[in-house]
């Protein structure tokens, strides 16, 4: 039995930087947004305008959450965490998603309050700010998702989805308030029915956002080719006659494997060893994103 313990690959390292950079930056647009969109919810009696920016507010903290995670994720493995820090990029994930059905809570309760209380309609000019809201979020989303899809980051892709939610509240609010301007009086909180609205999809974001992460944090097997490639691997070296057990786990941005392997019973001890450092070797040059594999090396069941 023989392992290939290495630290966290530079490559897995640069990415969780990079991610951790595409936070920073959502944090400074979230701040300038919150401060837009709520000025103008204000100053523009619409609600859900004000939601809108409450919840952009609100991920400014998951964005340094966010950040956070994955710079503590980032570090090398130490003698306390031999397979490093990587699931706090999961465990970052995880709380932001929990905040975000908080959020959406809190907010969901404050919007039935405001449609039960008498107000003026919102002013047509927050119809501008929320249009050039929705560009600035989708633009950012588009970008931030396909750098947590190419490094498959948990909390990268968590971060971008709080960018399209805040697109998606943001066109909630758009309908709610044309529909208030246009029809009068009467639909004065049609508004604040959209703040609800954009509640309600805050919350299934929030919800879809943390399941991937429990999932992480679980060691749930990754779904894919990958398992089926490295039992192609392993059985492709010479002295493998069959494979017993594949286990693999992600943890950050780096997978580790556990593999069972089958050879003939009567080579020594030392061919044994040879054999699993050839399956090592090959396991891990199929893909860049394997840290670590642990080889069990045991008499094959049947002869080779």
């Amino acid at each position: 039995m023989t392992s290939a313990a290495q630290p966290t690959s530079d490559v897995s390292a640069g990415n969780l930087q990079s991610g951790a950079r595409v936070a920073l930056l959502g944090m400074a647009i979230n701040l300038v947004l919150a401060i837009v969109k709520i000025t103008a919810g204000v100053l523009g009696n619409a609600y859900a305008l004000i939601a809108d920016g409450i919840e952009s507010a609100l991920d400014i903290g998951g964005s340094a959450v966010i950040w956070g995670g994955l710079k503590f994720a980032a570090r090398p493995p130490d003698a306390t965490h031999p397979y490093g820090h990587g699931k706090a990029e999961p465990i970052a994930a995880a709380v932001v998603a929990v905040g975000v059905i908080a959020a959406a809570l809190g907010l969901a309760v404050q919007s039935v309050r405001e449609i039960f209380t008498p107000h003026h309609a919102p002013a047509p000019f927050t119809l501008l700010v929320l249009v050039a809201v929705i560009v600035v979020k989708e633009l950012l989303y588009r970008s931030v998702i396909r750098l947590g899809q190419n490094v498959e980051s948990t909390a990268v892709q968590t971060d971008a989805w709080h960018h399209r939610s805040d697109a998606l509240t943001s066109a909630a609010a758009f309908v709610g308030i044309s529909i208030a301007l246009v029809g009068g009086e009467r639909w004065q909180s049609a508004d604040d029915w959209a703040a609800l609205f954009a509640c309600g999809l805050i919350a299934v974001n929030g919800c879809r956002l943390l399941s991937p992460a429990l999932h992480e944090i679980m060691d749930t097997a990754p779904q894919g080719e990958m398992c089926r490639q490295i039992r192609a691997a392993a059985l492709a070296v010479r002295g493998v006659s069959e494979v017993e057990k594949c286990l693999v786990r992600k943890m950050g941005l780096s997978f580790y494997v556990d593999l069972h392997v089958g050879v003939d019973g009567a080579i020594s001890v030392r061919d044994g060893h040879d054999i699993a450092h050839k399956v090592k070797a090959v396991i891990r040059a199929t893909d860049p994103r394997i840290s670590d594999v642990l080889v069990h090396v045991e008499p094959a069941r049947a002869p080779i």
